[in-house]
């Protein structure tokens, strides 16, 4: 058949082009060693809650999540699974560090720091928390700066020592983070009072040491140190810690007290009372006088008697 063309006149140009040869294989011991990033300190933090929290309490953990640029997110836990869990899933997160906000009653917010799986953890209460947005502070700091971290010389003893680690490592952050930025720009203060930590977190405003304070603003009453993550053995507890519990009924005491005060005071008042009704003096009746039209006859020749 003359009109079919023979296979090979169908080749084109580009199939007869010949390909470059490959390179020789070489072994692994070969290669030049790779360097390693700069990114050394493997720190990653876990921040997350429980279920129930109030809006304060949620927005104090944005805040937290916010000045942590090697932090990461969870879904909220339910209050009624163990606290062990937590582990399992900072493991599945990579994460090596754990802040978690634990609400009881909707009113009590309480904060674990923990060093995921080994421990040690302490366990916090907050009191007198407040949010960045709330306080309308005039200072700002870039997201993701590294801070410089400002520790009481307290800190020294044994007990807040372990605190002052965990707070080290959690709210460090560390350098060369691929989502932190190379520089310092705000100082994150750790004050005992009161037997009490004081967060407090400052923008640096110039070379001269000029601060202006940002938020979040709270105070962490300790309440133990635990010598595993979520617990175990108890290293050290708080005398000085009072249950805010403890407090409210206390509270509740108080007022209640007024109302038996006030109780007592009635009928102490009923028993001091006279029986009788007060007759008063009776002399003082010589000068009581009745007008005429309603005085006897005889009350009247008296009168009459007494005008002239």
């Amino acid at each position: 058949n003359m009109g079919k063309r023979k296979r090979e006149a169908l080749v084109t140009e580009e199939e007869t082009i010949e390909l470059p040869p490959l390179p020789p294989l070489v072994r692994d011991s070969d290669e030049p060693v790779k360097k390693k990033p700069k990114w050394t300190n493997k720190q990653r933090v876990l921040v997350f809650g429980s279920r129930g929290m109030s809006f304060r309490d949620r927005h104090l953990m944005d805040d937290i999540r916010s000045l942590l640029p090697h932090s990461k997110p969870e879904a909220k836990k339910e209050r009624k699974d163990d606290l062990r869990v937590i582990n399992e899933i900072a493991e599945m997160k990579n994460c090596n560090k754990c802040i978690y906000f634990e609400n009881k009653k909707n009113k009590d917010l309480y904060m674990w720091v923990s060093n995921v799986p080994q421990g040690p953890s302490v366990k916090f209460l907050i009191l007198n928390a407040h949010t960045m947005k709330e306080l309308k502070m005039t200072g700002n700091c870039l997201k993701g700066s590294r801070p410089f971290l400002s520790f009481d010389p307290a800190f020294d003893e044994p007990h807040w020592s372990v605190m002052k680690e965990l707070f080290v490592q959690s709210f460090g952050t560390p350098n060369h983070h691929p989502k932190s930025q190379p520089f310092h720009d705000h100082v994150l203060t750790f004050s005992i009072l009161d037997n009490k930590i004081w967060f407090r977190n400052y923008e640096i405003l110039g070379m001269d040491g000029k601060l202006s304070e940002i938020g979040p603003r709270f105070v962490l009453d300790p309440i133990k140190v635990f010598d595993s993550s979520f617990g175990g053995i108890t290293f050290w507890e708080n005398p000085h810690f009072i249950n805010p519990n403890v407090m409210r009924r206390e509270k509740r005491k108080v007022g209640a007290s007024k109302y038996i005060k006030k109780v007592h005071q009635k009928e102490g008042f009923k028993r001091r009372a006279p029986k009788e009704p007060y007759r008063g003096d009776p002399t003082n009746e010589i000068f009581q006088t009745k007008p005429p039209e309603e005085a006897t006859s005889s009350e009247k020749q008296l009168f009459i008697r007494k005008k002239f």
